[in-house]
C-alpha cells in the first residue's frame, strides 16, 4: 500500500462541513474536499446513512482527499435522520432518500466550484442508490461506479435468497440498523440541537425487520430501486465491480449484459470491501486509479482507455485448500469482450448413482457456511466442508484429467418427488483434493414455494414429481487435474436459510434426469495482459484503536450432544472501540446467536444485542444505545420482538419495544 501524501497530489486540498438544502426545508450534512483552484471541477458524490462524522470517516479519508488531490470536488452526505442530517429515517432506499439525492446532486451541480458534472461511487448501500439514482437519470449524473452493490433488491441484497428468508443476514441486518438508526446526532456539529433532533428520531423509529417479513414474495415493495426492472433507464456510465467473496458479485455479470448505457465490470477475489484496502482475500489493486481513469473519461472526456478494456475483467482463483481466511489467493485476470462470453459454454456434467436418493439433511447442515458478508475477518470463509457434505448427499466426478475453468453462474436442473408442500433445495460446488478436503467453491438455494417465480408462492403438491432448475453464485475457479468436482445437495441450510414446517422429511432425487453445469471457460489466449497499479490512499485519519480486555472469538458453534441442539454464535467486528482525533470516543459490540435443534425446523431462533456508546469527555457528552432483536417462528408466523433502549449521562432517555406475529406466507 503506498500512501500519498498531501504534497504527493497534482492538487492542494481544502475540506469544509457544509450544509444541503433540501426542498422541503430540511438540511443534509456533508464534508467536502476541494482542490485548490480557481477553475471549477466535476463533483464526485457518496451518499450512505453511515455517519460521516465518525462511522465511515477512517474509509472517509482514504478516498475523499485523494480524489480531491486529483482534481475533483469530493462529497460525502449523511443520508435524512442518520449522523448529523436533520429530518427522520426511513426505509432501504424509499421515495425520500432518492427524491433527496436528486436534490444534492442538482445542488452539488449549480455549485460555483461545480463544472456541473457529477459522478456517484459508493460500496453496497452507496453502490445501491447510485445504481438507484442513475436509474433516474438526473441530467448531472453521468457517470457510477457501483462497488458490491445489487440490481435486485429482492433476490440479490439481504433479505431473501433463491425465494427464502436470510436467516443469517435479514435479521443481522435489520438489528445492525435498528441499532444504527438510534444513535443520536453529535453536539460537536450540530450543537444543542442535538438532543431534540435524537429524541424526534427515536420516536420515529420502527424495525426494518416488520416491513422485510411482511413481504416475502417479490412484490412491488422489491421492485422499487431494483433497477434490473429496466435497465434501459440508465444513461450515466456505469463502472461495475464486485468480488467472488461478496454475495452481491452476480449483479456485476447481469450489468454488462444488459446495459444499454456504457459499461464495463470487473470482478475480483475480494470480499464486501473496496478492492485497494488490501482486506482478505487480496490480492488488492490500486482501485482508486482505476476509477480515476473512469471519471477522466466521463467527468472530463479524457481518452483514458477505460472502453478499451475489456467488457468483463474477471479473476480466476486457483483451487486451494480450505480456510476461513486467505491473505491472497492465487490466481490469474481474463477478460471478455461480450457477456455472455463465447469464450465460455454451459457444459453438462451427469450425476452418478441409480437413486433415488433421499435428501433429508440435518437442520444444523449450514452451520459451517461461512459468514454470508464477508469483510475480510479471520472466520468469514467456510471451513472445510467435508461434515457439510456428510449431512448432504454428494456426486462426485471422477478424477479430472486435465485443468477446468469456470466463469460465470453454475447451473442445477432436478428432478424431485417431494412429500410435504414446502421444502428448500441448497446445491453447493466443491473442489474436492486428492487428500479428502473439500472447498467451498459456489452455492445457491431454492425455495420450492418460488420455483415457478419470486412474486408467488405455489405449494408444492405432495407426491408429485417435478424438474426444477436454478442458478448457483458466480465464481471463477480452476479445477486442477487429480481434483474432483463435487455437487452436494441438503434439503437445509440453517442459518443461511430458514427452514419451512414440515421439511425435516427432506424429498427424494432422480439422478438420472438431473445435471450440474458449469460454465467453463475455454483457455484461450487474452487479447492483452490485464494489470492494475498497486494500491495507493491519502493518508490515514489517526484513528486509535485501544487495547482492550480478551476479545471473545468471532464465530464459536456449540453442540449440546444430548438436547440434539446447535448454536451458533458470531461476533460481527465492526469496529470495536476507537479513539477519533477529535476527542470522540466510538464503542460498538454486537453478538449475534443462531440455535436450532438438529430434528425440528420449528426450533430455529435468531437472537442479536447491540451496544453502542458515544462519548465525548470535553463536553462531558455520554450517550449510549442498547437493542435487542429475536425471532422465532411457530410454522404459521413469524414471532419478532425488538427493544431499544438509551440513556444520556446513566439516566434513560427512551425504551421502546415491539412484538409482531407476521404471517409465514412464501419466504
Amino acid at each position: 500500500m503506498h500512501i500519498r501524501t498531501i504534497e504527493d497530489f497534482p492538487h492542494r486540498i481544502v475540506r469544509e462541513d457544509v450544509w444541503i438544502p433540501l426542498p422541503g426545508g430540511e438540511r443534509l450534512y456533508a464534508r467536502v474536499w476541494r482542490p485548490v483552484t480557481d477553475e471549477p471541477v466535476p463533483v464526485l458524490l457518496e451518499y450512505l446513512p453511515y455517519r460521516l462524522s465518525d462511522w465511515t470517516a477512517p474509509r472517509d479519508a482514504q478516498r475523499h482527499p485523494w480524489y480531491a488531490g486529483h482534481g475533483y470536488a469530493s462529497v460525502r452526505v449523511d443520508v435524512r435522520g442518520h449522523g448529523n442530517s436533520e429530518g427522520l429515517p426511513g426505509d432501504e432506499y424509499d421515495e425520500t432518500e432518492l427524491s433527496d439525492g436528486i436534490a444534492v446532486i442538482e445542488w452539488l451541480a449549480a455549485q460555483p466550484w461545480s463544472t456541473g458534472k457529477v459522478g456517484m461511487f459508493g460500496i453496497s448501500w452507496g453502490g445501491f442508490n447510485s445504481l438507484q439514482l442513475a436509474a433516474r437519470a438526473p441530467e448531472a449524473l453521468k457517470a457510477v461506479v457501483t462497488v458490491c452493490s445489487a440490481d435486485d433488491r429482492y433476490d440479490n441484497d439481504v433479505h431473501y435468497t433463491g425465494g427464502s428468508v436470510l436467516a443469517v443476514d435479514m435479521h443481522a441486518w435489520a438489528s445492525t440498523m435498528l441499532a444504527f438508526v438510534s444513535r443520536p446526532p453529535d453536539p460537536a456539529q450540530v450543537g444543542d440541537a442535538w438532543r431534540d433532533m435524537w429524541q424526534r428520531r427515536l420516536e420515529a423509529v420502527d424495525p426494518f425487520i416488520h416491513t422485510w417479513l411482511a413481504h416475502q414474495s417479490r412484490d412491488d415493495y422489491w421492485r422499487h430501486g431494483s433497477v434490473c426492472e429496466d435497465y434501459s433507464s440508465i444513461k450515466a456510465a456505469v463502472l461495475a465491480v464486485g468480488g467472488w467473496h461478496d454475495p452481491y458479485r452476480d449483479t456485476v455479470l447481469r450489468l454488462v449484459e444488459h446495459l444499454d448505457s456504457p459499461v464495463r465490470g470487473l470482478i475480483g477475489p475480494w470480499s464486501h470491501q473496496y478492492p485497494d484496502r488490501g482486506l482478505p482475500p487480496g490480492p488488492a489493486i490500486g482501485f482508486l486509479q482505476e476509477t480515476l481513469r473512469w471519471w477522466d473519461k466521463w467527468l472530463k472526456g479524457e481518452e483514458t482507455g477505460v472502453m478499451e478494456e475489456p467488457l468483463l475483467r474477471s479473476w480466476i482463483s486457483e483451487s486451494h485448500p480450505p480456510a476461513t481466511v486467505y491473505p491472497e489467493l492465487a490466481g490469474r485476470w481474463v477478460g471478455d469482450d461480450s457477456w455472455p462470453s463465447p469464450n465460455v459454454t454451459m457444459t453438462p456434467y451427469e450425476l452418478p448413482g441409480s437413486g433415488p436418493f433421499l435428501v433429508r439433511s440435518p437442520q444444523q447442515t449450514g452451520v459451517d457456511a461461512g459468514r454470508y458478508f464477508p469483510f475480510g475477518n479471520d472466520s468469514d470463509l467456510p471451513p472445510d466442508q467435508r461434515e457439510e457434505d456428510g449431512r448432504s448427499v454428494c456426486f462426485d466426478s471422477a478424477r479430472l484429467d486435465e485443468r477446468v475453468e469456470i466463469v460465470g453462474r453454475p447451473r442445477v436442473r432436478l428432478r424431485i418427488t417431494s412429500d410435504v408442500p414446502r421444502g428448500q433445495v441448497i446445491a453447493r460446488v466443491c473442489d474436492v483434493a486428492p487428500d479428502g478436503s473439500s472447498t467451498l467453491v459456489t452455492r445457491g438455494v431454492l425455495n420450492l414455494l418460488a420455483r415457478h417465480g419470486r412474486d408467488r408462492a405455489v405449494e408444492w403438491e405432495p407426491g408429485a414429481t417435478e424438474d426444477v432448475t436454478f442458478e448457483l453464485n458466480g465464481i471463477g475457479h480452476a479445477f486442477p487435474p487429480g481434483h474432483r468436482v463435487r455437487l452436494a445437495l441438503s434439503s437445509a441450510y440453517w442459518p443461511w436459510v430458514w427452514p419451512h414446517a414440515g421439511s425435516e422429511a427432506g424429498w427424494a432425487l432422480d439422478p438420472a434426469a438431473s445435471t450440474l453445469e458449469l460454465p467453463v471457460r475455454a483457455p484461450v489466449a487474452e487479447r492483452a495482459p490485464i494489470r492494475f497499479e498497486e494500491p495507493e490512499q491519502a493518508e490515514p485519519l489517526g484513528v486509535h484503536y485501544p487495547a482492550g480486555g480478551e476479545q471473545r472469538p468471532e464465530r464459536v458453534v456449540v453442540r449440546d450432544v444430548a438436547a440434539g441442539e446447535w448454536r451458533l454464535e458470531v461476533d460481527p467486528r465492526y469496529g470495536g472501540t476507537r479513539v477519533y482525533p477529535d476527542g470522540l470516543e466510538f464503542t460498538e459490540d454486537a453478538l449475534e446467536t443462531y440455535v436450532i435443534q438438529e430434528a425440528d425446523p420449528l426450533s430455529a431462533r435468531t437472537h442479536s444485542a447491540w451496544s453502542v456508546r458515544l462519548h465525548r469527555p470535553d463536553l462531558g457528552w455520554d450517550a449510549r444505545v442498547n437493542t435487542r432483536s429475536q425471532i422465532t417462528t411457530d410454522g404459521t408466523d413469524f414471532l419478532t420482538s425488538n427493544e431499544v433502549v438509551c440513556t444520556e449521562g446513566g439516566t434513560e432517555v427512551f425504551r421502546r419495544s415491539w412484538e409482531r406475529r407476521i404471517p409465514r406466507t412464501a419466504g
